[in-house]
């Protein structure tokens, strides 16, 4: 995936200059009281951001969150996929993204059209779609999961049951793995971020740190999995880190998650695990990054961009999701 080729794309974000006596995280709070609005921030965003969200986490916990609240708008600092799912499960409520061009080579490794075809093609499956996906992908699927549900949501399958997996190819493997599933048809995408991570270099950092704990998300590619010591979502990787007892951790996921685990476990140490190509800044999602301060001001004070979906896509789309929360609270989840 060539980020650059969404910077190419027209302004999807208010690019309007903030005078320098504006003290942004005054404002913006103003403006959440002033609008009745919640910023909900993903893990992967910068610290500032982490910091003036109303709620934090992963992208299917934060739109559920802000379904929960009376907000009247819900500013989302995270990726356009994750803004859609909020509209999807808040219809009512207007969703806002600072920057519509904050896409996600994951989502974007499956696109709608082929996808389709796929699915067509194999009638006989049921369609199990990472939540990291667009909208029209959820319309096109039975179940979604998320990286924390889908082994037991899987699992939980009948073994006979044929299963088409999309889009990460490195967690439908890490799920047919541990399942033994030979039924699985897997979508061949990946995210541009967790597929760098390199494990000769991983084993170098190792000998240099021989207590450190390697943890790392099902999104890696196998060899850095099988180097773990814990396969997990972001919120299970800082939950291992807050209540395991080693002192080090080499950390292969974005690297924004570092400030929450230095935050909850501030007398341990996170080391960023190194990316094949050390020039390329591959532990950090561009996309993801193309949120800042200054935009999360400017779609507050405008109300805009603003996530538009239609409503049978909205009703199709959740119906994926709710099968899940079904699924999971079945499950104990």
């Amino acid at each position: 995936m060539d980020v650059n080729s969404f910077q190419k794309k027209e302004k999807g974000f208010i690019d309007e200059p903030v005078p320098r006596d504006v003290d942004l995280v005054e404002e913006i709070n103003r403006l959440k009281t002033e609008k009745k609005a919640v910023v909900l921030g993903h893990y992967y965003q910068t610290a500032d951001i982490q910091d003036i969200s109303d709620y934090l986490g992963d992208s299917l916990k934060l739109s559920q969150v802000a379904a929960e609240t009376d907000a009247e708008i819900i500013v989302f600092a995270g990726v356009h996929f994750m803004a859609e799912t909020a509209k999807i499960l808040s219809p009512g409520k207007k969703v806002i993204i600072p920057d519509k061009n904050a896409g996600c080579s994951l989502a974007d490794s499956c696109p709608p059209d082929e996808f389709r075809k796929f699915t067509q093609a194999h009638p006989d499956h049921t369609v199990i779609s990472y939540v990291n996906t667009t909208a029209e992908i959820k319309t096109l699927t039975d179940i979604c999961v998320t990286s924390t549900n889908a082994l037991p949501i899987v699992k939980s399958l009948p073994e006979e049951e044929k299963i088409i997996f999309a889009p990460d190819r490195h967690l439908g493997s890490y799920i047919q793995r541990m399942t033994g599933r030979e039924n699985m048809k897997i979508w061949q995408g990946a995210c541009h971020v967790h597929e760098e991570f390199s494990v000769e270099k991983i084993v170098e950092l190792k000998k240099q740190h021989p207590q450190a704990k390697v943890i790392a998300h099902p999104e890696c590619e196998k060899p850095v999995q099988l180097l773990a010591d814990h396969v997990g979502s972001t919120s299970s990787l800082l939950k291992f880190t807050s209540k395991d007892d080693a002192r080090q951790y080499i950390v292969a996921t974005e690297s924004g998650i570092l400030h929450q685990m230095k935050r909850e476990s501030p007398e341990k140490e996170f080391i960023v695990a190194p990316p094949k190509d050390s020039t390329c800044g591959c532990s950090d999602c561009n996309f993801m990054k193309m949120i800042t301060m200054k935009k999360i001001y400017n779609s507050l004070k405008y109300e805009k961009p603003v996530v538009e979906l239609d409503e049978e896509t909205i009703e199709k789309a959740r119906r994926p999701i709710v099968r899940m929360l079904e699924i999971s609270k079945e499950l104990g989840l």
